[in-house]
């Protein structure tokens, strides 16, 4: 393969990491092993060719990086007791040269999201053996011990090579969904440590995208540059959170909006719509408002009944009654809240900013106290306590 122009040895190296570990795999390596052959042939890689003038490095690297793991993932069933079962199935050293990415890559992104692994070994699997992290880089981004993460990933890659070894195929069109929504996990972590999650989720998406021809894979890439647009402005300059309708939209990338609202035309028209679509579709009607006051509420609330039918969530149905107050009127969307159950969380949030809308003040202040106590993060428990504080202050909210 050969190397992006301008592309950084960092860069093309985690790029090619998948690929590499699903070659070795299709030649026979079982998953943990492969993905260890794999680190030490990165490892070879800096000490080698990475210190050096970008004259040095190898014409094909990913040629170069398969047959030094293949070399490696040899030399260590040589001395394991399945030698000769595993050369046998492996067979003989091939001859470098080019191999091919898409379905090795793809066969990747289904192992990583096996249904055998709990969401969070599947998401810490994934950012290690497709997004080419480090053990470390993940721990920081999960605010865990590397020790306790190296074992997460451990024993979710023996979890993998036993599913493999059973003859397990998970690599079905219908297990798309099981890869999408690990994505989706990655991508709602956010930023934390070094590693910006977020795009992460983005990059790897991209590349499952260019390795499968899935609507709703680009219905997730869609829907993640969508919210990604609006990174910028979520944020006040002391971290306070910046609802929507208060955000600056000129702070919105432009170029994002439209690349995410191109690639969710492309997938609608194709009329396979499923949740990440539609999803997407009602992101891209807010991301089409000029000002809060102008977006189309009522397509809105069109698109939360698709979201409705197609996945039938408490939480969708949810945020379907804020659409609904907005295009109906506050006390509607009350109507459409009181068929939920009020231990849903962020059930409170969503009552006090309906009953606000509604004049009802006092119910719409202790609502919010309630919810800034159950709130899951700092930031959220200081917006809705500051929700609290302002409604008693008699300070009139956003309209």
């Amino acid at each position: 393969m050969t190397p992006r122009a301008s592309e950084p040895d960092d860069v093309l190296l985690r790029r090619l990491v998948p690929q590499v570990i699903g070659v070795l795999v299709r030649r026979g390596a079982d998953f943990a092993a492969a993905e260890d052959a794999v680190q030490d042939a990165l490892v070879e890689a800096v000490r080698t060719w990475l210190p050096g003038p970008a004259a040095d490095r190898p014409q094909d690297p990913k040629g170069w990086l398969v047959t030094v793991a293949w070399r490696r993932f040899l030399d260590a069933t040589r001395s394991d007791a399945a030698r000769r079962r595993r050369e046998d199935h492996a067979g003989e050293e091939p001859e470098p040269g080019p191999v091919p990415a898409a379905d090795d890559t793809l066969r990747l992104y289904f192992l990583c999201a096996h249904p055998s692994l709990t969401p969070s070994s599947a998401v810490a699997l994934t950012l290690r053996a497709v997004g080419g992290l480090t053990t470390r880089q993940i721990a920081q981004a999960y605010l865990v011990p590397e020790a306790t993460m190296a074992q997460r990933i451990s024993r979710a890659k023996r979890t993998v090579s036993a599913e493999v070894a059973r003859g397990d195929r998970f690599d079905r069109p219908g297990d798309v969904a099981t890869v999408l929504r690990v994505l989706y996990l990655v991508f709602n972590e956010g930023y934390s440590g070094d590693v910006d999650l977020a795009a992460e989720a983005i990059r790897l998406t991209r590349q499952l995208a260019a390795a499968i021809d899935h609507p709703e894979v680009a219905g997730l890439l869609a829907l993640m540059l969508l919210h990604h647009a609006r990174r910028d402005a979520r944020t006040a300059p002391d971290g306070a959170l910046v609802p929507l309708a208060e955000q600056d939209r000129g702070r919105w990338d432009t170029m994002a909006i439209a690349e995410g609202v191109r690639i969710l035309q492309a997938a609608l028209a194709r009329d396979r719509l499923g949740e990440y679509q539609a999803q997407a579709a009602i992101a891209a009607l807010h991301a089409d408002a000029p000002r809060a006051e102008e977006t189309d509420w009522v397509q809105v609330v069109e698109w939360y009944d698709e979201l409705v039918r197609l996945t039938d969530s408490p939480v969708v149905r949810l945020n379907r009654a804020v659409a609904v107050g907005e295009a109906d009127g506050p006390r509607a969307g009350l109507a459409a809240l009181a068929e939920l159950d009020g231990a849903l969380p962020r059930h409170d949030a969503v009552a006090a900013y309906l009953h606000e809308r509604d004049g009802d003040l006092a119910t719409a202040a202790g609502l919010y106290a309630a919810a800034a106590r159950a709130a899951s993060n700092v930031a959220e428990r200081d917006h809705l306590t500051r929700q609290a504080a302002r409604i008693n202050a008699g300070v009139p909210g956003r309209r």
